[in-house]
């Protein structure tokens, strides 16, 4: 078994890395309550996975967005029916004109809930997927096939078409 890892150390690692664990807590916690607790959650198993961390088998931050998906994974399952999740949509929209503005708003709306109402493997899919991480990257980090990862974004993007399609109809 290898020694734990130095706290220091862990702390200028956790810096590098600490957008993935926002990012993974914000999307399956809508609470900020939740969400702290989720994110000490994390905390603990990186600290507790990190002596088995091998660089030469994945890069820190695959391995960092690995164990954040599969504590929140966890953590949802745990809680469900008390939580609501949700996938943040990045915020950098170019300004629209009113009326197009609040079309754009309920849009977003309506992809959030449809991420929502994900199981929670194509949830974390989506939220890589929306990161522009690549194929393999996604894969790599949840453990599954890239022609996997390619049929379930195309699945969830029909999915998507279809609903938008039957709500604007």
């Amino acid at each position: 078994m290898a020694p734990p890892p130095d706290e220091q150390e862990f702390q200028r690692w956790l810096e590098q890395h600490r957008s993935i664990l926002f990012k993974v807590a914000r999307t399956y916690c809508r609470d900020e309550d939740d969400r702290q607790d989720l994110l000490q959650e994390m905390l603990v198993q990186l600290w507790q996975a990190l002596p088995r961390y091998d660089p030469a088998r994945a890069a820190a931050s695959t391995w960092v967005y690995r164990v954040a998906l599969n504590t929140a994974i966890s953590f949802h399952r745990r809680h469900a029916g008390r939580r609501a999740a949700r996938v943040p949509l990045p915020p950098e929209l170019p300004q629209l004109p009113d009326a197009e503005a609040l079309e754009r708003e309920q849009q977003l709306r309506q992809l959030e809930q449809f991420i929502e109402e994900l199981r929670e493997l194509d949830k974390a899919l989506m939220l890589l997927y929306l990161e522009n991480k690549s194929h393999a990257d996604i894969a790599d980090i949840l453990g599954i096939s890239v022609s996997n990862v390619a049929t379930k974004v195309s699945r969830i993007k029909e999915q998507l078409r279809q609903r938008f399609a039957r709500q604007t109809a």
